[in-house]
């Protein structure tokens, strides 16, 4: 049991348990920042006009290029971490 919830997953995904863990919260932390814009964006309009989508997009990317370039020899990221958190 120990393994198919810590182990099996990062794992599958070519990380350690603290790498996952790493990637994860950040993750996790831009679309926090992502979901306040969103909803700063509803009462203010004028306001972060692209944040939520520029952060699914961003996100998106890195989850994709990470995975499909892990193990290549030159990885080459699109975007970079908290590139678009309420920006």
């Amino acid at each position: 049991m120990f393994k198919k919830l810590f182990v099996e997953h990062p794992e599958s995904v070519g990380e350690s348990y603290f790498e996952h863990l790493g990637v994860a919260f950040s993750f996790g932390f831009q679309m926090l920042g992502a979901a306040f814009a969103c909803i700063i964006h509803g009462l203010i309009p004028g306001l972060f006009k692209s944040t939520g989508s520029q952060t699914i997009c961003c996100l998106h990317d890195r989850m994709v290029l990470h995975r499909n370039t892990k193990h290549a020899a030159a990885p080459s990221p699109i975007a970079q971490s908290g590139e678009t958190a309420l920006s």
